[in-house]
């Protein structure tokens, strides 16, 4: 059922830039294709004209314009000519979505991408540039630039307050917009496994996955992982030899499988070793009604609070596993109203607050009278 759009504005057309590395289509390679999911869903059922540039291969429920061919792999960036070759690639292909974005027909545009070219290009068209990382090296370099001043026109925010400080210190009025789900596409809860946890994520060692192993063992309990290989040689070195009937690798789930899981165990276990700069799957757990045992790293605080679970004293597999043993019992309807305050239509409303603050005053568009 679509929403109601707010009557101060008229639908707009929104063109959204996605991440290039994988399609956006689940089940999702990770958080940005997964948010940029939902925000098309939440910006098509509010009635706005969508179109997304990404990679080839991608479905959603909008006009696609594929910019990059589905068989081109990212295989990360070691400093060496290949990661030249794939930069040289992965920037093609954003400006040929920027060009295509520059003379199309579009009322504004959400930059979902980690790519500096939006940032240097669209600086004549209302643009909503979302920041999904920490500072990275060539967005700042564009942000460094001596002429480089704020406009209307470019607006930015980021995915949580703890994403935030590093980067005001180019951007000091980064606006702060929290990722939300559709929390009723999490629901249906089995009853918990007594002495099972779940983790689900991208398997690659910035997440952790290996220090949830050793959590979950110190602290006795089974452990059920999921998620796409984003690094297959961590998987053979650090994961696969310490599967056994214990610990279980379900290999990368559809929601519904993924929701089944996770709602099933009796607690969730989030183990990131970077500045995680929101944490989508630890959102999903609680979405779930699953208390949570985290990493005291970047964002994982500031999502969980008091009542989604239980934050590790420490960044270490010890601290982990008495968060987890703490987490396992508590209250899961405190857990699911912590859950509530992160919502899909909460997030898309804040969105389009700052969109229409960005072209209410342009020629192009036509207000409704309220």
């Amino acid at each position: 059922m679509k929403s109601q759009i707010p009557q101060t504005i008229s639908p707009l057309r929104i063109a959204v830039l996605a991440h290039l590395h994988h399609p956006i289509t689940p089940p999702f390679a990770g958080g940005m294709e997964s948010h940029t999911a939902h925000l098309i869903s939440g910006l098509v059922d509010r009635g706005h004209e969508v179109t997304l540039f990404a990679k080839e291969g991608s479905v959603v429920g909008c006009r696609l314009e594929s910019v990059l061919q589905s068989g081109f792999v990212v295989r990360g960036y070691p400093e060496d000519e290949r990661s030249n070759e794939q930069l040289q690639m992965l920037d093609r292909a954003m400006e040929r979505a920027v060009t295509l974005i520059r003379t199309g027909s579009f009322d504004a545009v959400v930059n979902n991408s980690l790519s500096p070219i939006p940032h240097r290009v669209l600086v004549q068209l209302p643009t909503l540039h979302v920041l999904h990382t920490p500072p990275l090296p060539r967005l700042i370099e564009v942000f460094k630039q001596a002429d480089r001043r704020p406009d209307s026109l470019n607006r930015y925010v980021t995915v949580s307050q703890t994403n935030a400080q590093p980067w005001r210190q180019w951007l000091p009025e980064l606006d702060v917009i929290h990722n939300g789900i559709a929390l009723d596409r999490w629901h249906g809860r089995p009853e918990p496994q007594k002495g099972v946890a779940a983790w689900s994520g991208r398997i690659a060692s910035e997440k952790g996955t290996h220090v949830a192993i050793a959590a979950a063992r110190a602290a006795s309990l089974k452990l059920r992982l999921a998620g796409p290989i984003h690094n297959k040689e961590y998987f053979r070195t650090m994961i696969e030899p310490r599967l056994d009937d214990d610990i279980t690798y379900l290999g990368h789930l559809d929601q519904q499988n993924l929701q089944r899981m996770i709602a099933s165990s009796q607690v969730f276990i989030s183990s990131p070793l970077w500045e995680e700069p929101f944490g989508l799957t630890t959102l999903e757990a609680m979405a779930c009604g699953t208390p949570v045992a985290a990493l005291p790293s970047g964002a994982m605080r500031e999502l969980i609070g008091t009542t989604g679970g239980a934050i590790a004293k420490s960044r270490d597999s010890e601290a982990l596993a008495a968060a987890a043993t703490t987490a396992k019992n508590m209250d899961r309807a405190q857990v699911l109203t912590r859950a509530s305050g992160f919502t899909l239509s909460g997030m898309i409303e804040a969105y389009e607050k700052i969109l229409h603050s960005m072209i209410q005053n342009l020629p192009s568009l036509v207000l409704e009278k309220s």
